[in-house]
C-alpha cells in the first residue's frame, strides 16, 4: 500500500530518520533554455531564482532532523542547470548545511555545469570554495549534434571550458551522449578521444532516449529528425565500453565510468542503496524504507516552504518494492547482486526466484554468477535495465 503525505506536520520531518553516511541532493530548476531531449523539472525564467534559493535554504533547515544520527557525505547539486546560480547562492545553501548537519572532513561536494557558464573567472571563483568536482554537460563536441539537442554551448566552448576546468580542479566528469541521430561511429569515438585527451578523470555517457511530450519526440513523429536506431546506440556503447578501458577506466555502473579513486561517491551510493535526501522542486529522498518526492512545480514549492510546509509525497516500500529496487541497481554495476545479501534481506523464497528468474539469462550469457553474486556479461551490460525488469517479483 502507497502512504502518501502531502502536507506533513510542520514541526516533524517527512522521512524516518536515516542511518550511516548520506547523501543531500539539491535540485536547481533553471535553464537558460530547453535542451529537446529533457524531460526533468526545469523553468527558463530565472524571476523566482532568489525566491526559490531562499525555499531550499528554508528545506534544508526543516529536514535537519532526518540526519540526526547520520553525517552527510556527498552534496550534488543537480538541475536543471546550477550552474547558473551565484557563487554567493552556493554558498549560501553548502553554508546552509554546515550549520544545520554533521558533515564528514572530506565530503564530496558537486557542481553540475555547462560549459557557456564555466568562464574563467567562475571556475576560479569556484575552485575558492567548497565544491570540489565538476560534472560538466557536454554531450558532444560537434556543432551539429549540439544544434540537434538545442544545447546552449558551442563545440569550442566545451573544448574551452574542460581545458581552463582541469587547471584548477582534479576531480571532473564530463557527460556524453551516444546514438545521436546522424552521429556516425567515427565521430562518436573522435567524441571520446577528445574527452580522453584533457586527461578527466570520470566519464558519464548515457543514450540517447525518447521521452513522451519532449521536444525530440515531437520532431520525430513529425518526421524532421530521425528516430533513435537502438543498434547503432548499441554499437556505439561497446565503443564507448572498450575505448575506456583500454583507456583505464572502471565501468563501475552502466553509464558511469573513472579511473581509480574517482568514482562518484554521490553516483555510488545511489546504485548501492544507500539513503539520502532531495531538495527542491522534483527531488526525491529515499531511507531504505520509504522513498519520498517534492511537488514538480516551482511555484507552489515555494508557497508551501515560506509557509513552513514540506511539500512531498511519501511512499513506504513494499518487501516486492525492496527486492525489486535491488536487482535493478545492482545488475548496473559491477558489484552485482548478492544471492546472499538477497536471502538475508528478503528471504530464501526470494533468493530461489530471483535464481529461476536469470537461468534463461544465465544460459543466453547475459547474466553469470561471480562468487555469489549475479552480474550482466559484457553483451548483458547494455540491456540491464531491461533484464532486471524480468527478475522482478511484481505479486506479493
Amino acid at each position: 500500500m502507497k502512504i502518501l503525505q502531502k502536507e506533513p506536520n510542520k514541526s516533524s520531518s517527512p522521512l524516518g530518520k536515516l542511518e550511516g553516511e548520506s547523501g543531500i541532493y539539491i535540485h536547481i530548476p533553471f535553464c537558460k533554455q530547453a535542451c529537446h531531449y529533457c524531460d526533468f523539472h526545469f523553468s527558463t525564467s530565472l524571476k523566482n531564482k532568489e525566491k526559490l534559493v531562499l525555499s531550499l535554504v528554508k528545506e534544508l533547515e526543516l529536514r535537519k532532523s532526518e540526519f540526526k544520527n547520520t553525517t552527510v557525505d556527498t552534496i550534488y547539486f543537480g538541475g536543471g542547470t546550477p550552474s547558473l546560480l551565484s557563487i554567493g547562492e552556493l554558498r549560501l545553501l553548502i553554508d546552509t548545511v554546515y550549520k544545520n548537519y554533521k558533515v564528514t572532513k572530506l565530503p564530496e561536494i558537486t557542481l553540475e555545469a555547462n560549459p557557456d557558464d564555466l568562464n574563467t573567472a567562475k571556475i576560479i571563483e569556484l575552485s575558492k570554495s567548497r565544491v570540489n568536482r565538476l560534472s560538466i554537460g557536454i554531450q558532444s563536441f560537434f556543432e551539429k549534434d549540439l544544434k540537434l539537442m538545442n544545447r546552449a554551448h558551442n563545440a569550442s566552448e566545451a573544448k574551452k571550458c574542460i581545458e581552463e576546468a582541469t587547471q584548477y580542479f582534479d576531480n571532473i566528469s564530463v557527460d556524453l551522449i551516444y546514438g545521436i541521430p546522424g552521429t556516425t561511429n567515427k565521430e562518436w569515438e573522435e567524441n571520446i578521444d577528445i574527452a580522453l585527451s584533457y586527461n578527466v578523470p570520470h566519464i558519464s555517457s548515457y543514450a540517447l532516449t525518447v521521452e513522451p511530450k519532449t521536444a525530440l519526440a515531437n520532431y520525430i513523429k513529425k518526421g524532421i529528425i530521425a528516430n533513435i536506431d537502438d543498434d547503432k546506440a548499441h554499437e556505439q556503447f561497446t565503443i564507448l565500453t572498450e575505448k575506456l578501458k583500454a583507456a583505464h577506466f572502471v565501468h563501475y555502473e552502466l553509464s558511469n565510468f573513472g579511473t581509480e579513486g574517482f568514482f562518484s561517491k554521490n553516483n555510488t551510493a545511489y546504485w548501492q542503496g544507500k539513503s539520502y535526501i532531495g531538495i527542491g522542486p522534483s527531488a526525491h529522498s529515499f531511507n531504505g524504507s520509504q522513498r519520498g518526492w517534492n511537488v514538480r512545480n516551482n511555484t507552489k514549492y515555494i508557497k508551501s516552504l515560506e509557509e513552513n510546509i514540506l511539500p512531498i509525497e511519501i511512499e513506504t516500500l513494499t518487501i516486492n518494492d525492496k527486492y525489486n529496487e535491488s536487482v535493478m541497481t545492482g545488475l548496473r554495476t559491477i558489484w552485482g547482486v548478492s544471492l546472499s545479501k538477497i536471502e538475508t534481506e528478503f528471504g530464501l523464497s526470494f533468493k530461489t526466484y530471483l535464481l529461476e528468474q536469470a537461468q534463461n539469462y544465465l544460459e543466453r550469457d547475459l547474466l553469470y554468477i561471480d562468487n555469489g553474486n549475479i552480474k550482466t556479461t559484457q553483451e548483458g551490460q547494455f540491456l540491464s535495465d531491461g533484464i532486471a525488469s524480468h527478475l522482478f517479483k511484481l505479486i506479493n
